[in-house]
């Protein structure tokens, strides 16, 4: 009976294309025999592998009552990806256990890191501002703790602040901006309205835009900035108020073919579509995001993941879910092929030339070996669907075409230490 439920779980969720990478056909088939009920055999010795999750509270502040994160948001990711690992551990003799930290905003996470050290954690997946990340990573140092930073997008830390001891899930913001900028490009959309505001965040996701635009050819024919000053929109005046704003916002510029925002803090962005003084499709923080997740993909297996998600979490998968994930299978895929439990086997690998990691994308993620930057495509999403998928065809590299979206080999500063 067991094995009769397993083919029809794989007949049902197994999706119809001709190819499917063997670590995603494998993770389908480990599912569905977990599902089933269907016995894996026993090992005498079995290794156990503790993952750490470390993270900060999540930010609230969003301009849709829908876009409001669940309290699980990310570590449902990351759970998910333990199942998973359970799954395929169960053949070879291997557990998988996640142990989460949490940290308050601004807190020292050194004791947190070492918390987690004396619990057996040797790999921790975070999702921490950069100079947190900084922090957990030079206090894991004389452990020997490897974070993956799953949620912090800062150039800084993959360049000049760059650590050995850490692997860059979340991709930077010279990667979304150029994933965006290679599919505008492609559409002949070249000259550019950049609106920024007035955070940090919102500054150095101009930044990354800026490049973007001039190392793909497209021209920022007029800039501004919106201030934050605060106050409440959710008012009976509020919509009103909004649509002033944006008008006052957009116009007297030359024209332009697309307007580009950076908007990272979520204070304007997502008022713009239809507001514009011009009528101009949005970018960026709003109308086609760059992202790596969004809950309506279903190409390349995509269909399956979301589906275990939702029916374990009663939810769709968020970019942050998806990247605890891939975090915490990177983990799982290394020990499985060194069958280790051994931290600095397991790192080994994960470096090496031989490793990659299926995360449903269509081809194998690898790492940068310059910065440990996980190499993957970017989605670009309109709040509805999949738009496309980048890098777009046509640009070129020589080695790797994910090596077309952020800084290349030749331009990194990163010397890892």
């Amino acid at each position: 009976m067991g094995r009769h439920t397993a083919w029809l779980c794989l007949l049902r969720n197994l999706p119809r294309k001709p190819f499917l990478p063997k670590a995603q056909l494998w993770l389908a088939i480990a599912a569905c025999i977990a599902a089933s009920g269907v016995g894996a055999p026993a090992f005498a010795q079995s290794q156990t592998i503790k993952i750490g999750y470390l993270h900060g509270p999540l930010s609230k502040e969003k301009i849709s009552l829908i876009d409001i994160p669940a309290p699980n948001d990310g570590l449902a990711g990351a759970q998910l990806a333990i199942d998973d690992n359970n799954t395929t551990g169960s053949f070879l003799g291997q557990r998988f256990e996640l142990i989460e930290s949490k940290i308050d905003e601004g807190d020292d996470p050194a004791p947190a890191v070492k918390a987690l050290a004396d619990q057996g954690v040797a790999f921790i997946a975070a999702n921490l501002p950069a100079n947190q990340l900084l922090q957990a990573a030079d206090a894991g140092k004389t452990s020997g703790e490897i974070l993956i930073n799953a949620g912090a997008p800062d150039e800084r830390l993959r360049e000049q602040d760059c650590r050995a001891n850490v692997i860059h899930v979340a991709p930077s913001r010279f990667m979304l901006a150029d994933a965006l900028a290679q599919y505008l490009v492609l559409r002949k959309w070249r000259n550019w309205f950049l609106v920024s505001g007035s955070h940090d965040g919102d500054k150095a996701f101009a930044d990354a835009l800026r490049h973007a635009a001039k190392r793909f050819g497209a021209k920022i024919v007029a800039e501004k900035e919106f201030k934050d000053t605060g106050g409440a929109r959710r008012t009976d005046s509020g919509l009103a108020e909004v649509q002033r704003q944006m008008i006052d916002l957009t116009q007297g510029t030359s024209d332009y073919d697309i307007l580009v925002a950076a908007d990272e803090s979520e204070v304007f962005a997502g008022y713009l579509p239809y507001r514009t003084w011009t009528p101009r499709p949005v970018a960026g923080s709003a109308g086609l995001v760059p992202t790596t997740w969004d809950a309506a993909f279903d190409q390349w297996g995509a269909l399956q993941l979301q589906n275990r998600f939702k029916k374990k979490y009663q939810r769709f998968m968020t970019p942050l879910d998806m990247q605890l994930w891939t975090a915490v299978r990177i983990v799982g895929e290394a020990a499985a092929h060194t069958s280790s439990a051994d931290a600095a086997k397991l790192f080994a690998y994960i470096k090496s030339p031989e490793f990659s990691v299926a995360a449903f994308k269509g081809q194998k993620l690898t790492l940068r070996d310059w910065n440990l930057q996980l190499r993957q495509p970017i989605l670009l999403f309109d709040g509805r669907n999949t738009v496309s998928i980048s890098p777009q065809e046509g640009f070129l590299h020589q080695s790797s075409e994910l090596d077309t979206l952020g800084l290349d080999r030749p331009e990194t500063k990163c010397k890892l230490q």
